[in-house]
């Protein structure tokens, strides 16, 4: 028996819609893992199949071909359901409950006494930084703060598993930071964490593995190291002092040449197309102001393959 956490293979999930009940394959045959302590994240385009593919693993949906495994069973009860928290995309919560009711409501729904609940509560309230609006109800909130009493909630019954469908949704720069420093504080105390997101630089800080989907297929997966290239792919090259000669020498060898107020901006292919133009340059008498490596990143990957 495997020890993963979370094991999805063959989903298939094909819905029926519209009047001539027209056939929607949303999602289309996925194969992946998630792994005891890590943060696996799931990433594609609008329409990939990601939220479909969470429903069906937190049974909110039924599969139409495939299974899942949750803590190694694959008709998970109850008692299974229980380790799992799960934050929404758009969480939905009752307008007139203030933050403490709504969590002491969520507890209850867990199944914690009223001192854990009461405990808990008031833990999370402050750790998802709404301590200061205790008093105002959920309906007053902002975009950001209906976030994070999402993501309180979803931490509130200290579950093992944390599913968290763009848990950075509406959160200003330092609101992210504090939601990337949570999850990492998960994973700290042994937890295992599943999100989606579509802010590739958090991705890329924060998982251990990813699974890139497009139109239903999983079409990347794997470590974040095995996806990206390691060789330079453009090398940024700076200049001052060019002369129009230097300029005509210099669109012939790189990829781009482009004027930036006082300044020249060559994109060259790579450590072996940079070598040419700095010598070009320093042949012409021009000054060299830096040189910047450029390798490929997760939003290269993405733009590249999960939009084609």
């Amino acid at each position: 028996m495997s020890d993963d956490v979370l094991v999805v293979k063959g989903l298939e999930k094909t819905f029926r819609i519209g009047f001539f009940r027209k056939r929607v394959e949303a999602v289309r045959g996925i194969d992946f893992e998630v792994r005891p302590g890590e943060i696996f994240g799931l990433l594609g385009p609008n329409g990939a199949g990601k939220t479909t593919s969470i429903k069906c693993v937190l049974r909110l949906i039924f599969p139409s071909a495939g299974s899942i495994t949750l803590f190694g069973q694959e008709s998970p009860g109850p008692s299974v359901m229980g380790r799992v928290g799960y934050l929404p995309e758009n969480p939905y919560v009752y307008q007139y409950l203030r933050p403490l009711e709504f969590l002491d409501l969520c507890g209850r729904l867990a199944g914690l006494d009223a001192a854990a609940r009461e405990k808990r509560g008031k833990e999370m309230v402050e750790r998802v930084g709404l301590g200061h609006a205790t008093d105002r109800p959920i309906g007053k909130f902002s975009k950001g703060m209906m976030q994070r009493i999402g993501l309180a909630q979803a931490l509130l019954h200290d579950p093992e598993l944390l599913i968290l469908d763009e848990p950075m949704s509406g959160l200003d720069p330092i609101g992210r930071k504090e939601v990337r420093d949570l999850i990492l504080e998960q994973r700290r105390a042994g937890k295992t964490i599943l999100f989606t997101s579509h802010i590739l630089a958090d991705v890329e800080l924060l998982c251990d593995r990813v699974g890139i989907m497009r139109r239903g297929e999983m079409i990347h997966y794997g470590r974040l190291a095995e996806l990206l290239r390691a060789d330079t792919r453009r090398v940024e090259v700076e200049l001052a002092e060019v002369t129009p000669a230097l300029v005509t020498e210099l669109e012939r060898l790189a990829v781009t040449v482009r004027e930036d107020d006082d300044r020249w901006v060559v994109l060259a292919e790579g450590a072996e197309g940079a070598q040419p133009v700095l010598e070009a340059a320093l042949a012409a008498g021009a000054r060299v102001l830096g040189v910047t490596p450029h390798r490929e990143t997760l939003e290269d990957v993405f733009v590249r393959d999960a939009l084609g």
